[in-house]
């Protein structure tokens, strides 16, 4: 028995032996260089994102958000990229995009996306234990440094020689500059000259995301009679605007609350019998329990996981609208914002060879992140042009609220995974 035991012991023993040459045999000593720079400039990385974090950059602070992108740029400079500022019109309030560029020929061609702006401002940055606190940390000043220092890892190695990437960090993603055309024309631009696109925004787990729900807003407008609340549903008065504008909220409910991805939010209702004012997201009304109200405005936002879901979810609404109650009429109209990221296979396709990285480096299994759970972003914009993968960024909480936070901790295993997926699409 104890003879038995012992060649048992030895087989598992020999076992595990050949999985950790096998596992040493997964990194190649070219990778292996890439993962070295990164163990040695972890505090390099934590005092890069503590600058960009003390450096307010809310959308509307054009100054500060140009500020962000030339400390970026500084750093693209010294790696040998070609860089630029893209302006914006004057008119558009936006401080405009960095660009930079390696044009190189080897491998697939990349485009790698980030952001500067912030939704808040006023926290500056603060380290408590494996957490950095200030705003933008984890949206997404964390993924612009982890972005950066990929790029810097495989330099370091002599690995970006002769490859084609290009960066671009944004100046308004949490609000696009209008017109959407204009904004992200040198977007779509620098896709039409890639293979493929990833994006820095959050980790969601240990996951990345092959889809992210699209937005638009729609606004309606409901008229009806006015006059003597005693008279109303009579064939004089009819039905008043704040019961069609009910009867429209609750069909659009019953009509698309079940179906999968489709969400829709009715954010401002303004309704009454004199005045009534909608003005972008606030608005105001007067009326009288006594007099029926005649006019209704509401706004609200629509999220799809395609344009084929978005453009059915409109004329459902358009449907449900027209069939008007006694004396009144109604309108919708539609504003479209950001594009769905649909997922598909190429998508996958992505998905896969990271979590091969993933694993390959013991960080465990990489899966999709289910779109519900995320909201828009900059990368519906090319999505539709070359496959795609997001949420490569850090990790953390609260974003778009006091306190948010960065995982620091997380940062620079998030580095070598997003470095080796780029060394290895771009052999």
């Amino acid at each position: 028995m104890t003879g038995k035991i012992v060649r048992v012991c030895i087989v598992i023993l020999a076992a595990l032996f050949i999985d950790t040459i096998a596992y040493s045999q997964k990194i190649s000593p070219d990778e292996q260089k890439i993962l070295n720079y990164i163990d040695a400039h972890k505090e390099d990385v934590y005092s890069l994102l503590q600058k960009v974090v003390d450096i307010e950059s809310p959308t509307q602070n054009t100054a500060g958000v140009k500020k962000v992108g030339m400390e970026l740029k500084g750093e693209f400079d010294a790696i040998g990229f070609k860089t630029r500022w893209l302006e914006m019109p004057a008119e558009m309030k936006r401080a405009g995009h960095l660009l930079a560029e390696l044009d190189g020929t080897q491998g697939k061609r990349l485009l790698l996306l980030g952001h500067m702006d912030t939704v808040l401002s006023g926290e500056k940055f603060r380290r408590d234990g494996s957490r950095a606190y200030g705003t933008g940390s984890g949206d997404m000043k964390s993924g612009d440094v982890i972005l950066l220092y990929a790029l810097k890892a495989l330099h370091a190695a002599g690995a970006l020689k002769d490859t084609k990437i290009i960066v671009m960090y944004t100046g308004d993603e949490e609000a696009s500059g209008k017109p959407v055309e204009l904004s992200r024309g040198d977007m779509v631009a620098a896709a039409r000259r890639s293979d493929l696109v990833l994006s820095f925004e959050g980790a969601v787990g240990n996951n990345a995301t092959v889809g992210r729900r699209g937005s638009s807003s729609w606004t309606l407008e409901v008229a009806g009679q006015t006059g003597h609340s005693s008279r109303i549903f009579g064939e004089r008065m009819g039905a008043g605007a704040i019961f069609e504008a009910s009867r429209i909220l609750n069909q659009f409910y019953e009509a698309l609350h079940n179906e999968k991805y489709l969400t829709f939010n009715p954010s401002v209702f303004v309704g009454g019998s004199s005045e009534v004012l909608m003005n972008g997201s606030s608005g105001a009304a007067t009326g009288k329990t006594n007099v029926v109200p005649n006019k209704v405005i509401i706004k609200g936002d629509l999220r799809f996981i395609s344009e084929e879901q978005k453009e059915s979810a409109r004329a459902k609404m358009r449907e449900i609208v027209a069939k008007n109650l006694p004396l009144t009429s109604a309108k919708i109209s539609f504003e479209d914002g950001i594009p769905a990221m649909t997922p598909n296979e190429a998508n996958f396709k992505l998905l896969r060879q990271l979590d091969q990285v993933s694993q390959d480096l013991g960080f465990g299994k990489v899966e999709a992140v289910d779109p519900g759970d995320r909201g828009a972003g900059d990368i519906a914009f090319v999505s539709h042009l070359a496959p795609s993968l997001d949420g490569l960024g850090g990790k953390g909480g609260n974003s778009h609220a006091p306190g948010e936070w960065a995982d620091l901790e997380s940062m620079p295993t998030l580095i070598k995974r997003a470095a080796i997926l780029i060394y290895r699409l771009t052999r």
